[in-house]
């Protein structure tokens, strides 16, 4: 898990990026809207995005020869992100959902890729993830996250290992707070950043459950995300308003919570008063063992 990469230049070009929206019939009401506050980073205020589902968002990566696409999965607004070398195929899955797994799958599949690793960010506390049951149905897949996390997998992450895939690679940088098992994936160019729950688009994290620390993620944020270059793509585990993708620049300067001193973020996150996930009781123990109770 130390295998090195060289830089790779970033294309000069536009992002492009298509997103299918698929509106319920009877829409969202408010009250509904108003119940999905217990996801971490909710702003107070923040208006609905009045959409119930995302089947994908496809974009064009601006490292040559990678491959991404951005899946979303709409009962808890998770993105799921799928990276692959586009020329030997390899490919790594990240934050993968229970729920999407035969979408997932079908990706992969239709896009002749070979699943090499499929790693959580963190232990979610709001969806099972579906790595164990992916190993199952993919020969020679193997599951990963941090060490501090406390789960199993095949693969214990730390500060600086590398999560290889063709000539591209991950690096893993340790961003506790919102759990003690937080990671940011970056990738080998750092043009692109996998934060999971640590640093949201104008958000983060939430820090009272699950080893939360306010002044830790404050931290983190500042010295491991904050300091990659401001042209770096910041790509969350959730978005709850419709929003894709930031920049560190972009978050460093109009993040309503990160532009505060620390400790006025931790009087922000003390006083949230945000009701628990509603599936945190089935989602961590499943997640402690890989989604599955025997992997």
């Amino acid at each position: 898990m130390c295998s090195v990469i060289s830089r790779v230049k970033p294309v000069q070009r536009a992002l492009a990026s298509t997103l299918r929206l698929r509106t319920n019939a009877d829409g969202l009401n408010y009250a509904a809207a108003q119940s999905r506050r217990f996801c971490p980073g909710f702003i107070t205020g923040a208006q609905p995005l009045w959409v119930t589902s995302r089947s994908y968002c496809a974009r064009i990566a601006t490292t040559d020869g990678l491959l991404f696409r951005q899946l979303f999965e709409v009962e808890s607004s998770t993105y799921t992100y799928l990276l692959a070398d586009a020329d030997t195929k390899e490919a790594v899955i990240i934050d993968p959902v229970l729920e999407t797994i035969d979408r997932d799958l079908k990706f992969v599949s239709e896009l002749g890729l070979k699943l090499t690793v499929a790693v959580n960010t963190h232990c979610h506390a709001d969806h099972i993830t579906s790595t164990g049951l992916m190993k199952k149905r993919l020969a020679g897949l193997k599951s990963a996250i941090s060490k501090f996390s406390g789960a199993s997998a095949d693969i214990h992450l730390k500060e600086g290992d590398k999560i290889p895939f063709g000539r591209h690679s991950l690096t893993v940088r340790e961003t506790p707070g919102h759990t003690d098992g937080c990671i940011t994936l970056v990738t080998g160019d750092q043009s692109m950043a996998f934060t999971g729950d640590a640093l949201l688009i104008r958000g983060c994290g939430r820090t009272d459950f699950q080893q939360g620390c306010a002044k830790r993620l404050y931290q983190s944020i500042q010295e491991k995300i904050y300091t990659l270059p401001d042209h770096c793509l910041i790509y969350p585990a959730h978005d709850y308003l419709g929003q894709t993708v930031s920049t560190v620049g972009e978050e460093r300067k109009f993040n309503p919570r990160l532009t505060k001193s620390m400790e006025e973020f931790v009087k922000i996150m003390n006083n949230l008063n945000l009701p628990k996930p509603n599936k945190i009781d089935i989602s961590v123990p499943a997640n402690l063992v890989c989604g599955v109770h025997s992997i």
